[in-house]
Formats: structure tokens, sequence, C-alpha cells
């Protein structure tokens, strides 16, 4: 089959739905399906992946990308967003969604804009014109969602929790979502895997800076609860708007010897740094409009042989599994994670890196697309 993917995250830019979506799509390609990927028309696309055509052509308005969309041959679609479900409306060919948390919580990109600027002789004023449009297109966005996802042939979602979260948004789709989970890459599954030798515990995160909600922060000042107690190197590896705070932080809480922080690396050198690291530790909460949907990132340090410390909340939940591949906190709140750091940095808590990967080896891209597969037909 053909099969058209429409998405507004993908390679070479980084994330979680980042990563479902290439995986899928080479998990579809290893199946013997023919894949074209349709993504942003600034995209950069100068990192061919085997087996993919890349389209750089969407405008991520529907006014604009149905009549683009029209114009290519596929048996059936698959939208790795919420926001780009408005396709189920315009195609008598099945349309599948994947949904994340976040993409229908607080919908991004604003695929119900009218692209007013583009209207001549209105694109003379396309930088006032700007706000408007953005404001405009958020409201249309949030009212195309009940009427869109519920045309789909099917909603896969990457967890149970985000599917409970999603029905209660959106109950005329009961019946109509499957729990389809995620996979991790064999990158991973196949990187080496020996005893951590560390001298000193080598303590990891990896994230966006962007988002309060994944409490990098208040990691920082469990740690300096800890700094005489125990030695150790704690690693970041991410970049954001939240960055520069952060290093700032560490530095005026005296965590700067401790504490490395690391932009965007490619994803061998994000293996690496899984390979060598002790603990991976993120503690994301739930918010209102946000949430960890799964944790891709959670199974993907299991699969280097690297336990995890999160929040016992959302997704997480089932991308850890407790006592085996990490352990959680309740809340993530300082004290909780203070307590929690010093029963791992005690040795009070020991984690067996083959029974990490283990763990993450139930997870395949393999089993994901045997849930969307029927529903190309």
């Amino acid at each position: 089959m053909r099969i058209g993917i429409v998405t507004s995250e993908f390679p070479p830019d980084v994330g979680g739905v980042e990563t479902y979506a290439v995986e899928f799509a080479k998990a579809l390609h290893a199946c013997g399906h023919r894949v074209d990927v349709f993504v942003g028309r600034y995209h950069d696309t100068s990192c061919a992946i085997e087996g993919l055509t890349l389209h750089p052509v969407l405008a991520y308005s529907r006014r604009i990308d149905a009549l683009i969309l029209r114009q290519y041959e596929v048996d059936a679609w698959h939208v790795m967003n919420a926001s780009h479900s408005w396709l189920a409306l315009e195609t008598d060919k099945p349309v599948v969604v994947s949904i994340h948390g976040n993409d229908f919580l607080n919908p991004y990109p604003l695929s119900g804009s009218l692209g007013i600027h583009s209207y001549p002789p209105l694109w003379r004023f396309s930088k006032q014109l700007k706000p408007f449009n953005r404001w405009l297109a958020k409201i249309l966005t949030r009212r195309l969602l009940p009427r869109a996802l519920p045309a789909a042939s099917v909603i896969l979602s990457n967890s149970q929790y985000t599917e409970d979260v999603f029905l209660t948004k959106f109950p005329q789709c009961r019946g109509r979502t499957v729990v389809a989970q995620v996979g991790v890459g064999d990158c991973f599954l196949n990187s080496d895997i020996t005893p951590r030798q560390n001298t000193r515990p080598q303590l990891l995160s990896v994230a966006r800076l962007s988002e309060p909600r994944k409490n990098i922060g208040r990691v920082l000042e469990a740690l300096q609860h800890l700094n005489e107690e125990f030695d150790f190197d704690y690693t970041v590896v991410g970049d954001g708007p939240l960055k520069t705070t952060l290093e700032a932080q560490a530095k005026s809480l005296g965590l700067e010897s401790k504490t490395t922080f690391i932009d965007r690396l490619p994803l061998a050198g994000i293996i690496d740094k899984m390979q060598g690291a002790d603990l991976f530790i993120l503690p994301s909460s739930i918010l209102p409009d946000s949430h960890e949907g799964f944790g891709i990132v959670y199974l993907e340090a299991a699969a280097c042989g690297t336990p995890s410390l999160a929040t016992r909340q959302a997704g997480a939940i089932e991308a850890i599994h407790d006592g085996e591949s990490g352990f959680f906190v309740e809340e993530p709140t300082v004290d909780q994670l203070v307590a929690a750091l010093r029963r791992f940095l005690s040795n009070n808590i020991v984690f067996d890196p083959a029974q990490c990967r283990q763990f993450a080896r139930k997870f395949s891209w393999q089993k994901v697309v045997e849930k969307a597969l029927p529903y190309y037909e």
C-alpha cells in the first residue's frame, strides 16, 4: 500500500512525537509499504531517511493544505497529531490519527487557520494581521477537532492514560480509539550494555527545556540538599528558553562544578550519554493543558540499561516498570525527590541493566504499526 503520513514533528527536530513519527514510518516501510511523509514547507529535509520520501509542502492550514494533498495519490492517510485530523473531513481515503496528549489538550499547529494574510491584497498587511490571524486560528482549530476526530477511521493512543484523558474531552469518539502505545528504536536496543563502573554516580536528564512541567529546576533543588552528603555528576541535555535560567539556578545553588548543560545531541550522542548514566531523571508533572502522554525517553534509557526516576503520573506509569526499569516519586516535590535520590545514591535501591533492557524489549514499533494496519484497508 502507499501510505501518506502528515506530521508537523519530524527529524531532525527532536522530541517524543518526532521520534514516534519517524519510527512509525520506518516500521511501515519495513512491512513493505510505500511511505510518503508530508512535512512543513520550511522543514529541514537535508538528512534523507532510507525508504521514506519527504514532501516539504504543508502550510499547516486546512484551507491551503487540503488543496495541496489532493494532488497526491495514496491508499490511506496517517496523521501524527490531532490537529491534522481535519484531513478526515476532506478525503474518502481511510484516515488514521495518532494522539499523544498535548496535541489535543492544547492543539498545535493551528491548522484551523484561514491564512488570512495569504489573501490578496491582505498579504500586504501580513505583519499587522499576524496577531489577529493567530487568535482566530486558535478558536477555529479548537472548534475543528470535535468534528474531525470522530470522522477518523481509528484514533491510536500512545497510552491508556492518554486514551482516558482524550475520551473525557471527546466522548463522541468513544468506541473509535485503540491503545497502541509506542516502541523503542533498534539503535537503543542494540547498543552495548556494560556494568556501570563510574567512580561518581552519573545522573542524566534529556528534555526540551521549554516546559516547566519537566521539573528540571526541582531536580537541581533536590541535588543541592544532597550536595555535601554525596558525590555525583548531573548532566542535562537539551535546549530551549529555560536553559539560561536553569544554568543560573545551578550556579546559585552551588552545583556549578557538578552540573553540566549540553545542547541538543545527535542520536548517537544521546545513546552514549544514556549508556554511561547510572540514573535517568525526569519527574514530569501533569498540567491542565500538558502532560507526559507516554514518555518514550524512559524506554530509550531502559533499552540502554539505565533505570529512570519519574513521577507516578500520566503515561510514565506505563513506560516504567517499578523496581525493574526505574522507580517513582508520588509527587515531584523537592522533598520527595531528595528522598528518592538519597535511596539511589545510598545504594538502597539497585537495578540490573539487563532487566531494564528486557522491559524495553516489550515495546516494538512493529506492534504499534500492527494496530494501525487493519484500518488502512
